[in-house]
């Protein structure tokens, strides 16, 4: 077993995390998850309504009763989202961890840690990092450059920013992006890391709530299979490479272009119908380059399991290394 402050912050069994991901991260996922030991987000924002959140919290409670958290992703968005309810419908539940992400979360501290909330927030800077622990945060999660979703617009991949990160902020850090098996485990606990968060190697699970064409397609896919979309506007997001990707990075390449020019090709709605009715080249959707790593389906408890035993050979191969 291996034990890190990470785990026992968080009183959970292994150094694994599945971060929120929008449309993906509901009950039947977060539970299994949580089952196998590790540590599952429900995404609030897949929730229509705060009252919506309230009933998928209880029915993933309704289906373990290991820890979870739900995540609360604080971006630019085409519509107005009701923060503060959502956050009051996370304490009301009673969730005792929250992952932020996006913006500052500084506005709903006050409230989370008033109600025991331990709330861990998403960087993808070492700067990020440090203004997160300065305002109280329990812990990060250090987004390198391979990550699905937003990797900032530094640029900088876990192998430098992670061992940096390390040394300069004293609160818990995982690492995210690039990562889904033992290898990548082992690597982030020496770089100073204390356990990592995976999203798109959950999405090619069997609890997955998103439709076996996806998975599928995350098994097919290389590690090259991803597009930087947003990068003219400064909100870089990795996606999977499809016909909807690349047109998006088309029209950015013209240049002068606006989230108008591309809103009608990155709707969240066109996402959703990707995951529900498995047509990959609908819509954008997000996913790393640990796609190159994911070459099955397992179950949540099986890929868990196999990364901690894996993990532990590799080391203890390492420890007979030294003399």
């Amino acid at each position: 077993m291996i034990k890190t402050r990470f785990t026992e912050t968080f009183g959970i069994e292994h150094p694994i995390v599945q971060g929120g991901m929008q449309w993906v991260a509901r009950a039947e996922l977060v539970s299994a998850v949580a089952n196998a030991g590790a540590l599952g987000f429900l995404t609030a924002l897949t929730q229509p309504t705060p009252e919506d959140l309230v009933k998928e919290i209880q029915r993933c409670r309704d289906m373990t009763d290991k820890p979870f958290g739900v995540n609360l992703t604080i971006l630019p968005s085409l519509k107005k989202i009701p923060y503060d309810e959502y956050r009051q419908a996370i304490i009301e539940s009673g969730v005792k961890i929250v992952e932020t992400a996006g913006n500052n979360p500084a506005p709903h501290l006050p409230d989370f840690k008033k109600a025991g909330v331990k709330v861990i927030h998403k960087c993808t800077s070492v700067r990020h990092g440090l203004k997160a622990e300065s305002i109280g945060c329990d812990a990060i999660s250090m987004d390198g450059f391979e990550c699905a979703g937003h990797p900032g617009e530094d640029d900088v991949t876990n192998l430098v920013l992670l061992p940096i990160a390390r040394d300069k902020i004293k609160i818990p850090m995982i690492a995210s992006g690039g990562l889904g098996d033992a290898r990548g485990l082992v690597a982030v606990l020496a770089l100073g890391a204390e356990g990592m968060n995976m999203g798109t190697r959950f999405m090619a699970t069997k609890e997955a709530p998103i439709h076996d064409n996806v998975k599928q397609q995350m098994v097919e896919n290389d590690e090259r299979a991803t597009e930087m979309i947003f990068r003219t506007l400064n909100n870089t997001a990795r996606v999977a490479s499809n016909n909807v990707s690349r047109e998006v990075v088309s029209i950015e390449a013209k240049g002068n272009a606006t989230i108008d020019d591309v809103a009608h090709l990155v709707s969240g709605q066109r996402g959703k119908v990707v995951f529900e009715n498995g047509d990959t080249e609908h819509g954008i959707w997000s996913a790393g380059m640990i796609q190159g790593l994911i070459h099955d389906v397992p179950s949540c408890k099986e890929l868990v399991k196999r990364i901690m035993d894996e993990a532990n050979q590799i080391i203890n191969r390492l420890n007979t290394l030294s003399s």
